[in-house]
């Protein structure tokens, strides 16, 4: 029970979960841009293994591993928001897909393919395949522009007295089922691919070898796949102001 232990056996529960944290922090590598240092995220997660191994409460009903799992991954992004390592160009290309496949799917009625996204933006397939990388990893923290005035904060509008948090409408059951939905329409190849990664685990490595294709066309994949579900959402969050 760590939440009763002494010092000796917190220490041999840091040293058992240690892994834990390396393969949290290359999984979530593989959606990172490359200015991101892996041993940054390492040390951050060690952080939140050891709040972990102090704070845990067996008589809440998680098991360990699950709430250590949280914890690390929470350190590890709260040291991504601090080193604001989005930049603006970052920002700005996966804004540019967002709006087109938005647009796309206003007109047609359906998910527009690659060639129809990179028309909508006027690039060749090519262009557009370098701008899926250089949006890489921008969609991980910014939840706020689901909302699609910039100068008003997705949160924000939720800031009311006697509003729902923030937090609480994200993991309420209608955000659920909007979220589900969302995945239901997206293309057969994506909606493995969303699977593999956030179901089973796995890396794009072990993702490209199943589906035949590089790693670097999955990390594609895995950017168009989630414009594709926050262009759905950006629809469910206005719906409910």
């Amino acid at each position: 029970m760590p939440g009763s232990t002494g010092s000796t056996d917190k220490d041999a529960l840091v040293r058992q979960y240690a892994p834990l944290v390396k393969r949290i922090a290359y999984h979530l590598m593989a959606r990172l841009p490359a200015s991101v240092e892996v041993d940054d995220l390492i040390q951050a997660g060690l952080i939140g293994l050891l709040n972990a191994v102090d704070r845990y409460d067996d008589s809440q009903g998680a098991n360990f591993e699950t709430y250590a799992s949280q914890r690390i991954r929470g350190a590890m992004l709260d040291e991504l928001r601090e080193a604001d390592w989005v930049s603006r160009g970052v920002r700005k290309s996966a804004r540019q897909i967002e709006v087109a496949i938005h647009a796309l799917q206003q007109r047609l009625g359906r998910q527009p393919t690659e060639q129809e996204i990179a028309d909508e933006l006027q690039l060749d397939i090519k262009t557009y395949y370098d701008l899926l990388n250089d949006a890489r990893g921008a969609q991980l923290v910014y939840y706020e522009d689901l909302h699609e005035l910039e100068s008003e904060e997705f949160f924000g509008r939720f800031a009311d007295e006697g509003a729902l948090a923030p937090f609480d409408l994200l993991a309420g059951e209608r955000f659920r089922l909007a979220l589900v939905e969302a995945i239901g329409v997206l293309p057969e190849r994506e909606k493995l691919l969303m699977a593999m990664y956030y179901d089973q685990e796995l890396n794009f490595k072990e993702i490209g070898a199943v589906m035949g294709v590089s790693e670097s066309r999955v990390c594609q994949l895995h950017t168009q796949a989630v414009s594709r579900l926050r262009s759905c959402l950006k629809d469910w969050a206005q719906s409910s102001e």
